[in-house]
């Protein structure tokens, strides 16, 4: 049997900091419910930032204070710093997702901070908080960065060793600007499990240049067995040129389903809530599956072609 594959799904935070007209309250809370039956490891939640940064997630504490947990899912939450953490704490995440990038250019355009300063900051929420919440690490841009290129697999093993160091649960690797490919990424995981053989290790991939599935099947075939994933495909990071959505998360599971590997989550659960994504959104999202439907859903033959296996037969 094939290793099971987990899924952590990030639309409600990942995916809408993106769209520009404000999703109910409501809204974010029956879709997480919904989520929630489908058989996802985690689902992040929001982003306690400050509504000013991202308006779209200024209801995090009435969000996370609304959804029906489900025994066995993960809710987790983006923490920037330490007063997101103290507001955090209130409405009992399951698990702290930190974020700084490995790209000093993208860390400065995307957190106005250099890369120091932000593992200063994130250091001090773990070590505040770390005994009472589990702590997973983002790095962003760890394949590339629009304006700098190509991020050296080394800085990104150096930033991840400095916060395993401090006893982080987990790291995200992130291809925020969508400029990994496979044979990069099948470097970068094997790096990456050799290293940190202890830690949770999770692939974060965007679909920019059309390679996420890729991308998705070269770390399943290196070890890893983790992922963030978007439904719809929704979402991208502000601060990267040119960076367009996340990979879809019902696109990834159908991949691998075909496949044979176990990923937990219920496709026919999940796909009816696939397609109420652009009525939410309000327009077209890139996700495929949800459209064209699984590769097991057959379709009767024309009424021509039945007469025709009749003649033949």
């Amino acid at each position: 049997m094939r290793q099971r594959i987990y899924f952590n799904e990030v639309v409600t935070r990942d995916g809408f900091q993106m769209e520009s007209v404000f999703i109910p309250t409501d809204t974010k809370v029956e879709l997480i419910n919904e989520l929630s039956q489908c058989g996802y490891a985690k689902i992040e939640v929001t982003s306690f930032t400050s509504a000013k940064a991202i308006p779209m997630l200024r209801d995090a504490e009435e969000v996370m204070g609304r959804i029906q947990r489900v025994q066995g899912v993960e809710y987790t939450v983006l923490i920037p710093n330490i007063r997101g953490a103290e507001r955090a704490m209130d409405v009992k995440p399951d698990e702290f997702n930190l974020v700084m990038s490995t790209s000093e250019t993208h860390n400065l355009s995307n957190l106005r901070m250099p890369r120091k300063k932000s593992f200063i900051s994130l250091r001090e929420v773990i070590e505040k908080f770390g005994n009472q919440v589990p702590i997973n690490v983002s790095l962003s841009a760890c394949f590339g960065c629009p304006m700098e290129g190509e991020v050296p697999q080394q800085e990104v093993l150096q930033w991840a060793e400095k916060f395993s160091d401090l006893g982080v649960r987990g790291l995200t690797i992130c291809d925020t600007t969508g400029m990994a490919q496979p044979e990069q990424v099948a470097r970068m995981c094997e790096a990456l499990q050799k290293r940190f053989s202890k830690l949770q290790i999770t692939l974060h991939f965007h679909n920019t240049r059309g390679m996420g599935l890729a991308n998705v099947l070269a770390s399943v075939q290196s070890g890893v067995a983790r992922f963030d994933a978007s439904l719809g495909g929704l979402g991208g990071c502000p601060y990267a040129p040119g960076a367009s959505g996340n990979i879809s998360s019902e696109d990834a599971i159908h991949m691998l389903d075909a496949m044979g590997y176990q990923t937990g989550v219920d496709l026919s659960r999940l796909l009816p809530i696939a397609r109420q994504i652009p009525t939410i959104v309000s327009h077209e999202v890139p996700g495929q599956v949800a459209k064209s439907g699984r590769i097991t859903d057959l379709h009767p033959a024309p009424a021509y072609v039945t007469d025709l296996l009749k003649e033949i037969s």
